[in-house]
């Protein structure tokens, strides 16, 4: 691919989407106690508001996957950014709960297409050092959606528990955008008769003759499920040392999320000088640091190492796992093995309370760090295990 003026508005375009995908539940974070008065809800049922959609992304990720496998990854991606809009949008107007949550299940379809749209046209548009800078990219730009749109959100949050959902709405303009300059890419390749077969069958015998990934889809779960337990469990650890304003909070997240943001974007010059096993073991060995730090923490600045290991971590994992993907899945199914990357991560994501919850009660905020951390490193032994075969 050329650095053409037009290609390079692509990518702006698909790094925009990007950050999309990120922002679907994000934005709404500062408002949950806002959204519970204004509903007269009960605050699960404000959570469910936030939840839904992950929920929708994992099960229509696969059908996204083998639709843009069907047709290219163009129609399907632009189709999702509409959806997001629809879906999105709808809360500046809908002022009940039943209806507000089927709009947030619209919004969950609508990622599910964009998250899985944005991977393929990445592997379909560009090649070699530009794919893995433009993987990179996407997921620094991530990582910077999630230190900005919380921060939209809560400022807009203050007008009203609505105005927040006018947001969502940016993805018409960038749907247009995207209508005008992001190519069609058409279909490519085809499997061979083994990868090709339908089903169930078809998948697993794909996984028998490439068991790399299953591995990767254990590392982007994993990684989700412990980028979670810092956004969830580390405002408990720093409500333990004294810092409990929203503001003060929200820095330290933002931290995480600006260091992941640098790691992703100067991920392509590290690949050219390293291998991605390198990186993943480098990524591994900052979370045990994190995990580990975060279990002594005894002030507000010894609490921000972890979170700033985290994310230089994150950042490496990332790009590293849909590389990997582009590289192992079939020819003419990447948009269905990239969707089940997808999934994995919006999984890891809604179990991470539910895997590190029960810990809080027994052992206390910092348990959850102590396992976290123990995670990390059978992920450091797991990964040598293989790397030794």
């Amino acid at each position: 691919m050329t650095d053409a003026p037009e290609r390079r508005t692509t990518l702006w375009v698909i790094l925009a989407s990007a950050t999309l995908t990120v922002m679907a539940g994000a934005i709404l974070g500062p408002i949950v106690p806002a959204i519970q008065s204004g509903l007269g809800v009960s605050e699960s049922n404000a959570g469910l508001i936030i939840t839904t959609h992950g929920a929708l992304i994992v099960l229509v990720s696969p059908i996204a996957g083998a639709l843009i496998d069907r047709v290219g990854p163009r129609r399907p991606f632009i189709f999702g950014l509409l959806l997001y809009a629809a879906g999105g949008g709808a809360g500046l107007v809908v002022d009940s709960f039943g209806p507000l949550l089927a709009s947030r299940a619209v919004l969950g379809v609508g990622v599910a297409f964009v998250y899985t749209g944005i991977t393929v046209l990445i592997y379909q548009l560009y090649e070699g050092q530009r794919m893995e800078r433009a993987l990179g990219l996407r997921s620094s730009a991530n990582s910077v959606g999630a230190v900005i749109w919380p921060l939209v959100g809560g400022a807009l949050g203050t007008l009203s528990w609505q105005a927040p959902f006018g947001v969502y709405l940016v993805a018409l303009p960038l749907g247009l955008l995207a209508v005008a300059t992001i190519p069609e890419t058409g279909i490519r390749g085809a499997s061979s008769r083994t990868d090709a077969k339908s089903g169930l069958a078809g998948v697993l015998a794909v996984f028998r003759r490439r068991p790399g990934l299953l591995s990767v889809y254990l590392l982007y779960f994993g990684a989700n499920v412990l980028l979670y337990s810092i956004v969830i469990f580390y405002p408990q650890l720093l409500a333990g040392l004294g810092i409990t304003s929203s503001l003060s909070i929200s820095l330290y997240l933002a931290a995480n999320g600006l260091a992941g943001g640098v790691s992703a974007a100067v991920y392509d010059r590290l690949i050219e000088r390293t291998s991605r096993h390198a990186l993943v073991a480098a990524a591994l060995g900052l979370w045990l640091v994190s995990f580990a730090g975060a279990t002594v923490a005894g002030s507000a600045l010894t609490a921000v190492p972890s979170v700033v290991a985290f994310g230089l971590g994150l950042g490496l994992v990332f790009p590293s796992a849909f590389a990997w993907i582009e590289a192992l899945a079939p020819a003419g199914r990447q948009g269905q093995f990239s969707s089940y990357l997808a999934s994995a991560g919006y999984t890891g994501q809604f179990l991470s309370p539910v895997l590190f919850g029960p810990l809080v009660p027994l052992f206390g905020v910092r348990g959850v760090f102590g396992a976290a951390a123990t995670a990390a490193m059978l992920g450091i032994v797991a990964l040598a295990v293989v790397r030794g075969r």
